[in-house]
């Protein structure tokens, strides 16, 4: 019988057509979620915000727009003695000086004797006076006689010539000697006495030309002294010198006039109103300033030569774009402000700005005139960005 073969053939063609039949079966389908996602969003942008409710509360906005603005440059400064109250006071003579009245710090009156020495130059010049005043009264005493005897006719023109050109010589030597004692320091009153009296005295007064306080004294008691040394230097402190030293590449900046603050730390910051009244026309070349001054009162004498301050010189008003202080956010050592965008979002944009001017910071670049900055809470919302980086 021919049917077991037919049997095992129609059994090998199914399993044939099985294994066809799973060789063309189509791929798995895709995950239809997978197949249907879209691109990831762009990230947001770290320095934008949109406040929530509560900090909306806090914000308050501006325009940034121009406005007239006083720059202040601010510069180191020193207190000084007022020169044109300043005396160095010294001998007019040389000597040892024997005495010394006055100290550091004492305030002194104008004639007051400060020192005494003792001179042998003064003696010797006092002598040289009293010679010339001896001389003199016999050159005249020659000279009147003189005179006398012409008239009787006992001696010849010639001779009263002579006699009389001795009288003018004496005058001339009397007079030169005279201005010697005055250069030496002696008063008419000392050398009307010395000529009355004819006693040589070597002592010498060191008195104080001006009233004021002993700011310094350089000598000793036994030291000796020239006329060119000074003994001490006397200062009126009822006004006083505030200097300071202006960069060169500021000193453009700065004219006689100016108005000007002065600060001394050393008298709790106490502030003091002022105007330039000395600009230098040099530059200084080791540190490449300029000086400026102004005078203070100095009424209670509290304010000290050497004193440490700072000066504060206001510019003339100009014209700049200006944000208020209180906008400026400082973030890793930069100036920010927030410039308001679309949708009521804010960005934190970095600035340039130059020092306060009374409460508003002049831009250098940054923002542009029209653009709206947050004015008041700008802190509160850069808080909140910070958050929303977390």
């Amino acid at each position: 019988m021919n049917r077991p073969p037919l049997l095992a053939l129609l059994a090998l063609t199914a399993a044939l057509g099985a294994c066809g039949d799973k060789n063309t079966a189509e791929p798995p389908k895709a995950d239809s979620k997978a197949a249907t996602a879209k691109p990831a969003a762009a990230p947001a942008d770290p320095f934008v915000v949109k406040p929530d409710a509560e900090t909306a509360k806090w914000l308050k906005t501006g325009t940034v727009a121009e406005t007239e603005v006083r720059e202040t440059l601010r510069v180191p400064a020193q207190v000084f003695a007022d020169e044109t109250r300043v005396a160095r006071i010294g001998s007019s003579v040389t000597g040892r000086i024997s005495d010394l009245r006055a100290v550091l710090g004492q305030n002194v009156r104008r004639g007051e004797v400060l020192g005494i020495l003792n001179s042998t130059e003064l003696s010797t010049a006092q002598s040289t006076f009293l010679k010339a005043l001896s001389s003199r009264m016999l050159a005249e005493r020659a000279a009147e006689r003189a005179k006398q005897l012409f008239e009787a006719d006992v001696i010849g023109a010639a001779e009263l010539q002579r006699r009389e050109t001795e009288l003018l010589q004496a005058d001339a030597d009397l007079s030169a000697a005279h201005d010697q004692l005055k250069v030496l320091g002696m008063s008419e009153p000392n050398i009307a006495r010395l000529e009355q009296n004819r006693q040589v005295n070597s002592i010498s007064y060191i008195v104080a030309s001006l009233s004021g306080t002993v700011i310094e004294r350089r000598v000793t008691t036994g030291q000796v002294v020239q006329p060119a040394d000074a003994v001490y230097t006397v200062a009126d402190l009822s006004r006083v010198w505030v200097q300071a030293e202006v960069p060169e590449k500021q000193s453009e900046l700065v004219k006689v006039g100016d108005v000007v603050k002065v600060q001394i730390p050393a008298l709790s910051n106490r502030t003091i109103d002022g105007k330039l009244v000395y600009v230098s026309n040099t530059v200084n070349v080791e540190t490449r300033t300029v000086t400026a001054r102004t005078e203070v009162a100095n009424i209670e004498r509290d304010i000290r030569p050497a004193m440490l301050s700072v000066m504060l010189i206001e510019d003339r008003p100009v014209k700049r774009l200006v944000v208020p202080a209180d906008a400026v956010v400082r973030e890793n050592n930069r100036d920010h402000v927030f410039v308001k965008q679309a949708d009521e979002r804010f960005k934190l944009v970095p600035v340039n700005l130059a020092p306060d001017v009374g409460g508003l910071r002049p831009v250098v670049d940054g923002v542009k005139a029209g653009d709206v900055v947050v004015t008041d809470g700008a802190f509160h919302l850069n808080n909140e960005r910070k958050q929303n980086l977390q």
